[in-house]
């Protein structure tokens, strides 16, 4: 007999979260609000850690990827477990999409779909090539890198030709380990920030904008930067569900970053579909919009 008919995944750190710290206050009441959404549809839910090893995933129908946000630190672990219990457990968002998001190869999926995306080199693990190789091929006196599997802006490098030496001795350490990217740098993103743009169900609900501090150029809370309510365009909500439309099936929730590049033209630095932060405190509206989503599905079933 199930005992849950959905389960909020989470980071072990994060299963009882301190609700006087505010980054832990956040994750918990916006999660507090979708299972509020799912609840009000007669949906018995739980927050689990995903590496819970008490935890009984045959107790519960379903799961939805949520503030899973060491999976990239442990994604090794994170990949066998997922494999382990995919078979007798409906996922939110779908195993294949989750598996073809967690590599930022997607973006050249994308960009052969016609999405907007910046000019990306992939170096694979184990490549032999040098930054200012990549630098000079492409004409760029700006650029970032950062790994294909990542998240929180994990070795994320800011490169120009005063301190490319010094990261070509990152580059070597971490090819032993995993393949990395380099795509330019947009200077917009100093100025304008970049957008988050909510999607759910193929629809753009709702928007934020994130800042990075003084001096920094990474948008993440965990690096100083901030968020900022943000009332999309219509040309900014088509260019979000133009770029989930492109994905292999289509996501029951997605977050869509982009920036400016130098035209103009809102670029997708990364579309997030395994445990985007939904940001909505912004859009209380939006959890519900998700809970409706992840009933429908059920109900399907």
């Amino acid at each position: 007999m199930e005992d849950y008919d959905i389960i909020i995944l989470t980071d072990e750190r994060y299963e009882a979260p301190d609700e006087t710290n505010w980054y832990q206050a956040n994750i918990l009441g916006e999660e507090r609000l979708l299972m509020a959404g799912l609840e009000a549809r007669g949906l018995r839910t739980k927050r689990v850690a995903w590496s819970n090893a008490e935890f009984d995933w045959k107790r519960a129908r379903a799961a939805v990827l949520r503030s899973t946000w060491d999976y990239f630190e442990r994604f090794a672990e994170f990949s066998a477990w997922m494999d382990g219990v995919v078979s007798g457990l409906q996922f939110f968002n779908a195993p294949e999409l989750v598996r073809w998001n967690v590599d930022k190869h997607y973006l050249r999926d994308l960009a052969e779909r016609g999405v907007n995306v910046p000019t990306t080199q992939f170096i694979e693990r184990g490549e032999k090539t040098t930054l200012r190789e990549v630098m000079e091929t492409n004409g760029w006196s700006e650029a970032i890198l950062k790994p294909v599997v990542s998240g929180a802006a994990r070795h994320t490098y800011r490169l120009n030709d005063a301190n490319l030496d010094v990261h070509e001795a990152v580059l070597c350490e971490l090819l032993r380990e995993e393949a990395m990217m380099v795509q330019p740098f947009l200077g917009n993103v100093l100025t304008q920030g970049e957008l988050s743009l909510i999607v759910i169900g193929g629809r753009c609900t709702h928007a934020v904008r994130k800042m990075a501090k003084q001096g920094d150029f990474r948008v993440q809370d965990d690096h100083g930067g901030t968020v900022h309510p943000h009332t999309p365009t219509a040309d900014e909500i088509a260019f979000a569900e133009r770029a989930v439309a492109a994905c292999p099936q289509l996501p029951l929730y997605a977050r869509v970053d982009a920036v400016l590049d130098e035209s103009g033209a809102l670029s997708l630095m990364e579309l997030e579909l395994v445990e985007p932060e939904l940001f909505f405190r912004f859009h209380p509206p939006a959890a519900d919009a998700l809970a409706a989503a992840i009933a429908e599905r059920l109900c399907a079933l």
